[in-house]
């Protein structure tokens, strides 16, 4: 009786093992090219509303920061106005900006830039324009930002 040699060898599985570590890293290195060479369609400011939640589903005094488009957006249920929309994106370097309740300002984190959440213009601090403000309405008790007027 013969012994058949396994089809497989040790040297042969080491060199397809090699391989698959080969392909493997090249692919790691190659998907952020072509990830970078294949842009998403993400508008910067969607041309369509969005729908936040209900018409009740943020607090007087409260906000929330929800993805609109390319950047963030901030929507601030101002106790004496109602419900603003404005880009979180910071006019002076871009920064997130945050809503801080206890002060009743729009706050940017990296230049101590202050905003006012009536109108969105600068109080205080280096940013040059006033923050980017999108249209807020209600239909059928959905409170919607964006969209054309």
């Amino acid at each position: 009786m013969t012994a058949e040699k396994p089809s497989l060898t040790r040297r042969n599985f080491l060199k397809l093992l090699n391989r698959v570590f080969v392909a493997t890293g090249l692919g790691a290195l190659l998907a952020p090219v072509v990830a970078y060479f294949w842009p998403t369609e993400l508008e910067e400011i969607p041309s369509e509303p969005k729908a936040i939640g209900g018409v009740d589903s943020i607090a007087p005094g409260e906000a929330v920061t929800i993805p609109y488009g390319r950047y963030p957006a901030l929507v601030i249920n101002v106790p004496d106005r109602g419900i603003v929309a404005y880009s979180a994106v910071c006019t002076h370097f871009a920064c997130i900006v945050k809503w801080n309740p206890e002060s009743g300002r729009i706050e940017c984190p990296c230049h101590d830039g202050y905003f006012d959440p009536h109108d969105g213009t600068v109080i205080s601090g280096p940013p040059p324009e006033s923050l980017l403000s999108f249209r807020v309405f209600t239909q059928d008790d959905i409170l919607y930002i964006g969209g054309d007027a």
